[in-house]
């Protein structure tokens, strides 16, 4: 038997059982348009001085979060790369970029606005 034959299956098998599971690459939840990060729809995204990167949480809840959308996280999403998941105080799981959780501002009417921008020295567009 010619070890070169049996190698090949062995190591194709190994890859493909190291490898199950993880299925395709998902999309990234936020896109670079402008030098600033934003969500499928083009809106600018925004992150909050007052989150603690890799803290897990946001801050900004109830009237904050009404003013300031989270990013959520739909059902069978993960998170990746420099995306990960916090935990809000409802329960429900927001997007966080390099730690940060990402948010839209409620008056940014179209995409590419970015009113938010330095809003109380606290919120800045979130960038790559």
């Amino acid at each position: 038997m010619n070890i070169k034959n049996t190698a090949l299956p062995l190591i194709l098998s190994t890859l493909l059982t190291a490898c199950a599971g993880y299925g395709p690459m998902a999309a990234a939840p936020a896109r670079v348009a402008d030098g600033v990060l934003t969500d499928a729809r083009g809106m600018t995204l925004y992150v909050f001085d007052k989150d603690a990167a890799g803290s897990g949480k946001s801050v900004c809840n109830g009237p904050c979060a009404t003013n300031w959308p989270p990013l959520m996280v739909m059902e069978g999403e993960a998170g990746g790369a420099d995306y990960s998941v916090v935990t809000r105080d409802d329960g429900g799981k927001q997007w966080a970029f390099k730690g940060k959780p990402l948010y839209r501002w409620l008056k940014d009417q179209k995409p590419g606005d970015k009113t938010g921008d330095g809003f109380n020295n606290v919120w800045h567009t979130a960038t790559p």
